[in-house]
């Protein structure tokens, strides 16, 4: 098994987050991410008229950017196929020729615009791109390897699971833990300055590029592996299994939103109900069985923003009924239900 680093990714701070004229906070979680876990490096956020998302930070315009000194303009959406509206290109391409480097986590490379690359090569600007795998990434080993894994998996897509893996690292390191995050996705390598953006590696190389993304460690240390989609999702179950297969996690937390009741993103006319949090569970533990027949369930981790305080309550209660393990919402409740779940289940820690 190789054991190469990744290379660390660097931005410039301050960033100004730009969300545009996306309508779905599902679709802005690159930027609402940023502002939840890194919110001291994030001077503002940039707004066309119709956006529905809020970040709940200051609105800046170009020319207030370049005035409080913001360094990088990070485009916080992940629409759909991950493409870069044509109608952005423009702003951001005057953010450029201020000097502001422009970070993109979509699959579209910003160099493909002669707009933006004119930009950076008359101020000296960076564009940089965050979803481009290493090259050095091989077909996984299935070879066991030390340390502790947990890994965050979903009912769907955009449930939650970065967070719950933060929260997760959070609170393990708070109580003196040896663990790291480790990213999977833009957002997440935004975050933690390192990490493999699995949904753009070669299909036959997912696995592999879980093994590299989680290396082997000290018997006592934990890996908390940002998860991606969901097995039952009929869009992105592929990387879902690969990642599953290559992490080869001990534990694993099943993330939920509590709002959702059909698959994201495959519009009305294609229903696909969600599954139990039970049939989600086998499903995972019979992928996570094949290559690590201990690894066991946690923990459920619910996203309940969309729901009235007064529902709460009684919502988890249910959720850690069915399937016999404590439910939390990570960012209100806390993971420690879940960690110490965790402590209880293995010997060491």
């Amino acid at each position: 098994m190789s054991q190469e680093k990744l290379d660390p990714v660097h931005l410039q701070a301050p960033y100004l987050i730009y969300f545009g004229d996306v309508t779905e906070l599902g679709y802005a979680k690159t930027g609402v991410g940023l502002i939840q876990w890194r919110k001291e490096l994030c001077a503002g956020q940039f707004r066309l008229p119709g956006c529905g998302v809020d970040g709940g930070i200051a609105e800046m315009s170009i020319d207030a950017a370049q005035a409080a000194g913001v360094r990088s303009v990070i485009v916080g959406v992940a629409p759909v196929g991950g493409a870069l509206p044509a109608s952005w290109v423009r702003d951001l391409a005057e953010a450029a020729r201020r000097g502001m480097d422009i970070v993109s986590g979509l699959h579209v490379r910003l160099s493909e615009f002669s707009e933006l690359a004119a930009a950076v090569a008359e101020s000296g600007a960076q564009l940089i791109d965050i979803r481009i795998p290493p090259r050095r990434i091989g077909v996984a080993t299935g070879e066991k390897r030390n340390g502790r894994r947990v890994l965050a998996v979903g009912t769907d897509c955009a449930v939650g699971k970065k967070y719950t893996a933060l929260a997760i690292e959070r609170e393990m390191r708070s109580r003196g833990w040896s663990a790291d995050f480790r990213a999977t996705g833009q957002t997440g390598i935004m975050i933690a300055g390192s990490g493999v953006p699995i949904d753009s590696v070669i299909a036959d190389f997912i696995s592999g590029a879980a093994e590299l993304v989680s290396p082997a460690a000290a018997d006592d240390h934990w890996d908390v592996i940002e998860g991606q989609g969901a097995l039952s999702h009929p869009s992105y179950a592929g990387v879902s299994l690969g990642l599953l297969h290559g992490s080869q996690p001990d534990a694993l937390v099943l993330c939920h939103d509590a709002s959702r009741t059909r698959v994201l993103g495959l519009g009305s006319d294609q229903i696909y109900p969600l599954l139990s949090l039970n049939e989600t569970i086998r499903g995972n533990l019979e992928a996570a069985h094949r290559v690590n027949p201990l690894a066991r369930f946690v923990g459920v981790s619910v996203n309940s923003s969309g729901l009235e305080t007064s529902e709460r309550s009684g919502m988890l209660s249910r959720y850690e009924e069915e399937p016999g393990l404590p439910a939390v919402d990570p960012i209100i409740d806390g993971p420690g239900r879940i960690v110490d779940r965790i402590e209880q289940e293995f010997e060491f820690h």
